[in-house]
């Protein structure tokens, strides 16, 4: 058995600005009720809120901050996320720090919730990280994993947990809990969803073992979520077969197939769906209305913007 016990926090936080007191008092809380857990992982934008115009820079105060909590209390944390102001781009960015408070590495959001989470640049590089004597973890954020190819190549840089922080608001979440637990089946890992609540998400954080099953689903309103995992399963179901059964990791790795797509190839389809645009009243019923132009409050994440990043 390789146990390790992690941490979801569901929080009820405010979209608007800075949260930072409201997640240490309710660390503090989580760790002196449970002393026992390792990791805690936060949900995405948790931080400073779901606007872009509270971008700060990396490393700076806010990472500071987790980087003292992680020390006072000798655990892993998992930011959750938020936007951070670099040179004239904004990324949306989870930090991983020890329990000495370093960090250990950081993920910027490969996919921003287009059309809704404008102005956001997507990353380009994929986080593992290894906590000694226990296992390879990797770090995805919201809809990240609408894409599979995400966490495929997170699992084939060794990842046997997927920690996967999101801020969904929006009335896709049973969409997104599917999608969690297919792809822990499909790869055979762990993965720890963990939503916001209140202005930053309607709950219902998930943790899946590598064989699909759910270890707990939340409710919508604000939860700490302790659980022991066994890493041991992980690698046994690569072994053996989920459920003693498929072995999709074995059979990708050793499959020929070619897939044209990844190599510029069968697009032709895909250049038919139109620009990647927010859809407008009227657009696909063949109304057509005069539109007032957007107020500033229309363009770009702001609060109250639905999105993968508020849904992120």
């Amino acid at each position: 058995m390789q146990p390790f016990a992690i941490a979801g926090l569901q929080l009820q936080l405010s979209g608007r600005g800075n949260n930072l007191d409201r997640i240490q008092e309710r660390l503090g809380f989580l760790m002196s009720m449970f002393p026992w857990v390792q990791m805690a992982v936060f949900s995405e934008l948790a931080a400073c809120g779901s606007a872009t115009k509270n971008a700060v820079p990396i490393p700076g105060p806010t990472e500071k901050a987790f980087q003292a909590m992680a020390a006072r209390h000798k655990v892993w944390l998992v930011s959750g996320s938020h936007y951070e102001i670099a040179k004239d781009k904004i990324y949306n960015t989870a930090s991983v720090i020890n329990p000495a408070g370093e960090v250990v590495g950081r993920h910027r959001k490969l996919y921003p919730f287009l059309p809704y989470e404008t102005g956001v640049t997507p990353g380009d590089q994929f986080l593992v990280f290894d906590v000694p004597d226990v296992g390879r973890f990797g770090v995805s954020i919201c809809y990240d994993m609408w894409f599979p190819e995400t966490s495929r190549q997170l699992v084939a840089l060794g990842a046997e947990v997927l920690l996967h922080p999101t801020m969904t608001t929006t009335i896709d979440r049973d969409v997104e809990l599917a999608i969690a637990r297919a792809t822990a089946a499909t790869n055979q890992c762990f993965v720890i969803d963990i939503n916001g609540a209140g202005d930053v998400g309607n709950g219902r954080s998930i943790l899946v073992g590598p064989a699909g099953d759910i270890l707990y689903q939340a409710g919508s309103s604000e939860e700490l979520i302790p659980v022991e995992i066994d890493l041991d399963r992980v690698r046994r179901s690569r072994e053996n077969g989920l459920r003693g059964l498929g072995q999709p990791l074995k059979s990708f790795r050793d499959s020929q197939l070619v897939y044209p797509i990844y190599h510029g190839k069968d697009r032709d389809y895909l250049a038919t769906l139109g620009p990647l645009a927010r859809p407008e009243r009227g657009s696909r019923a063949g109304i057509k209305e005069s539109r007032c132009p957007p107020s500033e409050e229309d363009t770009g994440v702001h609060e109250g913007t639905p999105s993968h990043s508020p849904s992120a």
